[in-house]
């Protein structure tokens, strides 16, 4: 009988410890993610609007850079102004500036998320002609996505993820040519702060794992397709993001079906500085395009929803958390 029972409480410590183990294991995997509140992002979104349309080269634009950098540091951040006198199409010198917030930043294992903050200054896909001169107010164009970015930044202050992260605001971005606004159209004269910034980051030799760009990311029902050219840069990014959605229930927003390709920022940030990049960006199949407000008098925020912000910060907050 003593046999049996040494031999009954040795299996019994056996499982026990396993168990133990199991339970130990389990608990490693836990990872705490700070919850996304879209009524916050919302109201950064407001904000940038009530300064007005954020065109390089007036009032508006320049109060609202303060406002940006004013607010990463309050959300502490490191942060760097990069200031560029860039050309645009035209022969303007557009007087720009990115802007850097940065969180654990002696941390090489990084990830860099990007928006564009300025605005469009002509409504140029505006269907009355008498608008086309006028200045997009850019509410989802611009605004949406870096709304999103400063309150992961205020999540992030609180709780830092075990990575470093780079918030990057993108100037004159959409000071670009397009047949509407005369001439041919020219590709590499949008993106003119992604193409300076890439090429003189904002810390020498700087690298990043992989990067995300946010555009257009607050419209109503917005649908986000894998992009193309973010397939063929970083697929293994896309997988990562869309899984993360699905996994979350954002699937209807998260569509896990080829998209188009699109000139946009990731572009330069791939091409220039070789940091694997994807875009997340409305787009609708049905038209091939993006919302019909889409460099309209119209991108104001009527069209910013907050189901959408909701879906795209907490699922962007789960992916950056859950980097090891």
């Amino acid at each position: 009988m003593r046999k049996i029972f040494i031999i009954l409480l040795a299996v019994s410590q056996l499982v026990s410890c396993n168990k133990a183990a199991q339970q130990s294991k389990t608990e490693e995997k836990v990872v705490v993610v700070p919850g996304f509140s879209s009524d916050s992002a919302y109201s950064y979104i407001q904000k940038q609007v009530d300064f007005g349309a954020r065109v390089p080269n007036t009032v508006a634009h320049d109060e609202c850079a303060k406002y940006l950098s004013a607010k990463l540091r309050s959300f502490g951040a490191e942060v760097v102004e990069q200031n560029a006198n860039l050309n645009a199409f035209d022969g303007t010198v557009l007087k720009s500036v990115n802007i850097i917030g940065s969180y654990n930043v002696k941390t090489e294992n990084r990830v860099v998320l990007f928006s564009h903050w300025d605005s469009r200054p002509w409504a140029d896909n505006d269907p009355n002609p008498k608008n086309h001169k006028k200045p997009v107010m850019a509410a989802n164009d611009g605004a949406s996505g870096v709304g999103v970015l400063l309150e992961m930044a205020r999540l992030i202050h609180k709780n830092e993820p075990t990575i470093g992260v780079d918030i990057v605001f993108l100037d004159s971005e959409d000071y670009g040519q397009s047949e509407a606004v005369g001439g041919q159209a020219n590709e590499d004269s949008w993106c003119l702060g992604t193409q300076y910034w890439a090429a003189n980051p904002h810390v020498q030799g700087y690298r990043a794992r992989y990067g995300i760009l946010l555009d257009m990311v607050g419209g109503k029902q917005a649908t986000f397709y894998r992009e193309q050219a973010s397939e063929y840069y970083a697929g293994s990014v896309v997988s990562t993001v869309w899984s993360q959605a699905k996994s979350l229930g954002f699937g209807q927003y998260f569509v896990d079906e080829k998209g188009g390709a699109i000139t946009d920022d990731h572009i330069y940030v791939n091409k220039i500085i070789g940091i694997p990049c994807i875009d997340i960006i409305q787009y609708d199949p049905n038209t091939g395009g993006f919302a019909k407000y889409w460099h309209t008098v119209n991108d104001t925020m009527e069209n910013v929803d907050k189901n959408t912000l909701f879906a795209v910060g907490t699922t962007l907050m789960h992916v950056i958390y859950n980097e090891k």
